[in-house]
């Protein structure tokens, strides 16, 4: 069957066309993205798609008035590029995951009539999804109860990697392979009286900032393990009893399949606030914490860490599905 799947920008919608074809072995897959973000660099030499496509767009919000013009443009013109892909791969499915790689495909999805299935990351709907939402056949989010699937496609790594945490015996700290200053203000602040309590550290200090923040552990006295980007993020996750992160939606997920009770940093700028909402989801469950970067307290944030975990660990590894992909590719199929 020929699906096509569009979406990206990010590595957070990327992620989710990653999980999800990969349970689509036997089926002809397209990818249509855009020339800017990370698409190209995810899957312009993937070879489980039969072919790759990336059109010229560029987001619309954000925009002074010549931009939004320029995009608009931009969009028209990528909108029947995608129409004339769609029809050439007879395409009976269109898998979106928002952003705006994903506008021109699902606009040229719905001109042909040809199912639109929406997968939506954040608690806060993004923008284009928002406008999507009526016209498809599908809209599946792990935050909204109707939605046909709640499970959230992360690779199964991170549930067989699982276990109840109880004490605190090591901490990591997760601010994206790019890195997060305030994050790794906090965890340096924090390392002397990780110390005393015999805690380890585990740092994600970004790729740019790995020799400084190392030199910073030094200078402390302070022994830490410190990395940029990573590919066996699950094993370091596994060692953590204890997680300060970012609050995207593959972290989030990773973080609660592992059953990691964690401290959420939400990146202040990401759109529609969505980082806050998502960390705030577990919060209201009282699964997590939650502290905004310009009111972090060092103080409060020694308290949580003799909070018990255990508790929290429980209902994450209660409340949190398995199969997300296998979910969403079979939904897939059998539209």
């Amino acid at each position: 069957m020929s699906i096509v799947m569009t979406g990206g920008g990010t590595g957070g919608h990327l992620t989710i066309i990653k999980a999800v074809k990969e349970q689509l072995l036997d089926e002809e897959l397209t990818y249509i993205g855009s020339t800017k973000g990370q698409d190209r660099a995810w899957f312009e030499n993937d070879k489980q798609f039969e072919s790759t496509h990336f059109l010229t767009t560029q987001g619309v919000v954000n925009q002074g008035v010549v931009g939004k013009v320029k995009s608009i443009f931009m969009l028209i013109k990528a909108t029947f590029q995608a129409r004339k892909i769609l029809k050439e791969k007879n395409a009976k499915v269109v898998f979106c995951v928002g952003g705006f790689s994903a506008a021109p495909t699902s606009f040229a999805a719905k001109m042909l009539n040809i199912p639109l299935v929406i997968h939506e990351q954040n608690a806060s709907i993004g923008s284009l999804n928002r406008l999507l939402r009526s016209y498809s056949t599908a809209f599946i989010s792990s935050y909204e109860e109707e939605s046909p699937i709640k499970a959230y496609p992360i690779k199964e790594e991170f549930f067989e990697k699982s276990r109840i945490r109880e004490e605190i015996k090591t901490v990591i700290f997760l601010g994206g392979s790019q890195g997060a200053v305030a994050i790794n203000k906090l965890a340096l602040s924090l390392a002397s009286t990780l110390k005393d309590k015999k805690i380890k550290i585990i740092h994600q200090a970004g790729e740019k900032n790995i020799e400084n923040v190392k030199k910073e552990y030094e200078a402390l006295g302070i022994e830490a393990e410190v990395f940029g980007f990573t590919n066996k993020l699950s094993d370091y996750m596994q060692k953590a009893d204890f997680a300060i992160a970012r609050s995207g939606a593959s972290t989030l997920w990773e973080l609660s399949a592992m059953a990691c009770p964690t401290l959420y940093i939400p990146y202040p700028y990401a759109a529609g606030d969505h980082q806050f909402y998502n960390a705030k989801f577990l919060v209201d469950q009282d699964v997590a914490w939650i502290m905004r970067e310009k009111e972090i307290d060092l103080e409060e944030v020694i308290l949580i860490l003799d909070e018990n975990m255990k508790e929290k660990s429980k209902k994450l590894q209660n409340m949190i599905e398995k199969d997300g992909a296998l979910q969403v590719a079979n939904l897939l199929k059998k539209i």
